[in-house]
């Protein structure tokens, strides 16, 4: 197992399969492989759909493709039942995050999504998210949790993505409708043969197929996160998986997660202002690793929010030693700089977080 944090997605149909609400016929195994992963050091934020198909035999509704309004309803009543079926195979707690594409897309919520669960990692527990179907709308909705799986993978800097539906992987042919089709143990390029390699879905409670899940492999794989797309209602999948084979498909990333991530905070974002730190400050972050803390900041310059890019300077040679995600907005940052971290809640009222950059989003220049 080459991963240190993985994002698993599973399907409807391994949490509510025959379409009857759920059922452990094939989340035990996948529970158990989660805490033998958890054993051996590795963090796990399970993505899990299934609250519609949850809900779907409590809620009445008179044909095969319910409104969405009784879709939200099902989602609504479903949810409950799919955390309890979860929490039930686990001794760590689980967590529930519902969330929508609009909450990736805002600044500040992206980046309290992003400590919510580093923080319930740091402390054992397993995060199940959902997109928040009771709420979306179109405009807001990611609308599979395939991709929302990747999307997940890319705030919480996993560096491996299970994908785990009832289909082995990708297949050169439908091998429903040839059985000669051929199983593709690794997939190096997404290009666009393996796109009209995708079919679509024959499950009536599923929002997505295989072109779901090359899109999402496609959105993790050049952020640097390995992607496998594998049978979860195969047990023996997950020894496989335990033994560093192969039981589906692979999706090679194109670089590593860290050099990815610190690649793209280092070119691509655009920094909105500047933080001038002291001695003491450049000292712990350039040679100790550490995350920036509100004490050592001297000098803020610029107009930025929270969750903008900053240029970290040397407040003695003026020279930039870093550059970073900031938690704090420039004018939130003005009242707090110079304090002690356990003083943010009595200047701001709150305390979204107690640095101001976390190391993981800094790259040392």
């Amino acid at each position: 197992m080459n991963f240190n944090r993985a994002v698993i997605k599973v399907g409807s149909a391994l949490v509510a399969p025959d379409n009857n609400g759920c059922s452990g016929k094939y989340i035990l195994a996948i529970a158990r492989f989660i805490t033998e992963c958890q054993q051996a050091g590795k963090e796990i934020i399970i993505v899990s759909s299934g609250s519609v198909a949850a809900g779907r035999q409590l809620i009445k509704h008179g044909s095969p493709v319910p409104s969405i309004p009784t879709k939200q309803a099902m989602a609504s009543v479903g949810q409950m039942k799919m955390m309890a079926n979860w929490q039930r195979f686990f001794d760590v707690p689980c967590s529930q995050l519902l969330i929508t594409h609009g909450d990736l897309k805002d600044r500040q919520r992206y980046i309290n999504i992003k400590n919510t669960l580093r923080i319930l990692l740091e402390n054992g527990v397993i995060p199940i998210v959902n997109e928040n179907d009771t709420v979306a709308t179109d405009e807001l909705k990611v609308g599979d949790n395939d991709n929302l799986a990747a999307l997940v993978a890319l705030v919480s800097e996993a560096d491996c993505l299970f994908i785990l539906s009832d289909i082995d992987g990708v297949y050169d042919q439908d091998p429903r409708e040839n059985p000669k089709a051929r199983l593709l143990p690794e997939i190096h390029e997404i290009t666009a043969e393996i796109h009209a390699m995708a079919g679509t879905t024959n499950n009536v409670i599923a929002t997505g197929g295989m072109k779901t899940k090359i899109q999402a492999a496609e959105k993790a794989v050049e952020n640097g996160i390995e992607t496998y797309i594998l049978n979860g209602s195969r047990s023996e999948v997950f020894q496989q998986i335990l033994k560093g084979e192969n039981p589906g498909t692979h999706f090679s990333a194109k670089q590593a997660a860290t050099k990815a991530r610190k690649h793209w905070l280092k070119h691509t974002l655009k920094s909105s202002g500047k933080v001038h730190l002291d001695a003491g400050a450049v000292h712990a972050v350039v040679n100790e690793g550490a995350s920036l803390l509100p004490s050592g900041v001297s000098q803020v310059d610029g107009d930025f929010v929270a969750g903008e890019s900053v240029d970290i300077i040397d407040a003695h040679s003026k020279k930039p030693i870093a550059k970073g995600i900031c938690q704090y907005s420039q004018r939130d940052l003005l009242r707090i700089m110079g304090c002690n971290s356990e003083q943010i809640i009595t200047l701001l009222g709150c305390c979204p977080s107690k640095v101001i950059i976390h190391r993981d989003d800094m790259v040392v220049l």
